[in-house]
């Protein structure tokens, strides 16, 4: 028996802002689920994406502090066509959600970019180009 992958954890330093932020990415959360400590929902393709309080972290783990440079992990998003990652990314930076590198054509053959979600994990947008 392989172990098999089906979810990402992430820790939320303010568990509402995390939760709008995602909201506008088309997740379906509730909304009584910025009360709790732990939260979770299955993507269309299955896998779960999880948040928990940074609050809830340190109380099973007091040592427990974030990460103070860089990241250690960037969750992406496949969009439908190009347009939709400059429509995405303006319509999470309107929200005011900070834009870490608009929208560009990569070498790779694909429209491109990032916004850094309320505590500070890279999202990128990403379609292939025409």
């Amino acid at each position: 028996m392989t172990p098999e992958f089906n979810a990402v954890g992430l820790i939320a330093d303010d568990m509402h802002k995390t939760l709008a932020f995602y909201r506008l990415l088309g997740f379906d959360i509730p909304e009584e689920a910025e009360q709790q400590p732990h939260v979770e929902v299955t993507t269309a393709s299955g896998v779960r994406l999880m948040w928990d309080s940074a609050d809830m972290v340190r109380s099973m783990d007091p040592s427990w502090t974030p990460p103070s440079a860089g990241h250690r992990a960037a969750l992406a998003f496949d969009c439908a066509t190009p347009s939709e990652v400059d429509t995405t990314y303006t319509r999470l930076t309107e929200a005011g959600h900070k834009g870490h590198h608009p929208p560009w054509d990569a070498p790779w053959g694909q429209r491109y970019a990032t916004v850094l979600d309320p505590d500070g994990t890279p999202v990128d947008l990403y379609a292939p180009l025409a």
